[in-house]
């Protein structure tokens, strides 16, 4: 990264966080390739609480690895009986009709400066407690986020060097900022833990993917991207509006640490103009993965885990050319939902690359000569029978209620939108990135985004996309941006 700011089509780029630009690669590139080397159609170890040590002032649990054990209980959390087997889709809400043709307040105020109407403004003295099952079971869920989260942050930090930091191009002020991002988890826990009561889930023994600071730093703006947009997916729907309040005022932080996330990976900070709202089991799908161990009766939930949908040529975040990735997934660490991409590239690498449009090292914004993903893209795709064991102790199952995969549906900003899908063989097939529109020019698909395998193209809007959880055959995490 240069030393100097460079502007380039409206967007600021500088130096790396926190630390002096990493020399660049032996062989710079100077002659770069087609955006076309992929295929493309023109589109319209132990079960009770963590034990920690400490390396260099940083804390970390003392074992993260998979559970060895067999599973004493079976299944998600349920209820004394199931009523339907899906919620129906209904017609509008027959008291839905305010409409405000003056532009003035049509009703008496109840006080002065006070417009009528609104939730919990009556003087009713607040109650930061969960009201339902649905309340529960929703920051019980977003507990196990941020316990993850106050693992994971401090982590890297325990488990890497000094050196290995600096290589990545973080130094001694990134770290710090990620160490207090950490401590930030630990508010977080204590709030929803309150919020909940005396069976708020403790914190587990998780088995991270990585083995690079540069692979860390990307899991972790995968596992905020499901934690921030799994919450904006229910937060409106809790009972408990006071709940709601202080969870926002959480998860706006959370927001936060994945926008800089993504500017420690070398990925554009921001790139759509909405932020996409999850259901809880797409979540819960993608968080349950990387839990080991929890101690003993430790609270269960009741979300869904679906299946696993692999992208095989998911974009490698650490290519100059992103589409030069490899076709077979061999490019992502793992093979589950959002492990992130490998990072020691023998050749390729953008990590040194002082050549604007091209580089990838921290920053504060760079600008894509050759970007992630576009329309047309071919998209390959691998998943899973669903019947796996996943999660604590392996003691979730996968599973689906939905037919043969007939789309692929795409969830981003306020939209989720379909493309057909191609079956060329036992649980694999492709389908092309296709085009959309938000508003104006800017383009539906972009930035870390869930993609979802379904056996019908079933109309969604922001507020009832969990409609769409019955028709779910696999579920993954696109970098599209």
């Amino acid at each position: 990264m240069a030393n100097s700011f460079v502007v380039a089509a409206a967007f600021l780029l500088a130096p790396a966080l926190g630390a002096p630009a990493p020399a660049p690669q032996v062989n710079d590139p100077v002659v770069f390739g087609t955006d076309s080397q992929i295929s493309a159609s023109v589109q319209p170890s132990t079960t009770g609480y963590r034990q920690e040590y400490l390396e260099d002032g940083y804390s970390s649990a003392t074992y993260h690895g998979p559970y060895t054990g067999t599973p004493t209980t079976i299944g998600a959390a349920d209820g004394p009986t199931t009523l339907a087997a899906s919620i129906p889709a209904l017609p509008p809400n027959p008291t839905a009709t305010y409409y405000n043709t003056e532009g003035v307040p049509l009703n008496p105020l109840p006080a002065p400066y006070t417009p009528a109407g609104g939730l919990g403004t009556n003087g009713t003295l607040p109650r930061y407690m969960v009201e339902s099952d649905f309340d529960f079971e929703s920051i019980a869920l977003g507990l196990y986020q941020e316990w993850i989260e106050l693992d994971l942050f401090h982590d890297g930090l325990a488990r890497f060097t000094d050196a290995e930091f600096d290589a990545a191009g973080l130094g001694d002020e990134a770290r710090s900022l990620i160490e207090f991002m950490a401590n930030q988890e630990t508010g977080h826990s204590t709030l929803l833990s309150n919020m909940l009561g005396e069976r708020a889930p403790a914190q587990c023994i998780y088995d991270y993917p990585y083995t690079t600071v540069r692979e860390w730093v990307d899991f972790m703006q995968r596992v905020t991207r499901f934690g921030e947009s799994g919450t904006w997916g229910f937060i409106n729907h809790l009972d408990s509006r006071e709940v709601a309040q202080l969870l926002s005022q959480s998860i706006a932080t959370e927001s936060r640490q994945q926008l800089i996330f993504r500017q420690m990976s070398g990925l554009t900070p921001m790139n759509v103009w909405f932020e996409n709202g999850w259901p809880q089991s797409w979540a819960w799908t993608m968080l349950a993965q990387y839990i080991s161990y929890c101690p003993e009766n430790t609270t269960r939930l009741a979300w869904q885990n679906f299946p696993t949908l692999r992208i095989l040529n998911n974009a490698n975040i650490n290519r100059y050319s992103p589409n030069d990735t490899a076709q077979d997934g061999s490019e992502t660490v793992g093979p589950r939902i959002t492990d992130p991409s490998i990072s020691n590239l023998t050749s390729g690498s953008c990590i040194n690359l002082n050549v604007t449009g091209y580089g990838c090292g921290p920053a504060i914004a760079h600008n894509k000569s050759e970007p992630l993903s576009f329309p047309g893209k071919k998209v390959l795709f691998q998943w899973d029978a669903p019947g796996l064991p996943v999660g604590p102790n392996n003691s979730y199952v996968t599973s689906t209620t939905a037919g043969a995969p007939k789309f692929v549906g795409w969830s981003q900003q306020l939209n989720l939108t379909y493309s057909p899908l191609t079956v060329t063989g036992n649980n694999t097939g492709f389908t092309y990135q296709p085009r959309g529109y938000v508003y104006d020019n800017e383009g539906i698909i972009n930035g870390t985004m869930a993609v979802m395998l379904t056996d019908l193209d079933l109309f969604v809007t922001p507020f009832n996309v969990s409609l769409l959880n019955p028709h779910i055959v696999a579920l993954g995490l696109y970098q599209a941006g």
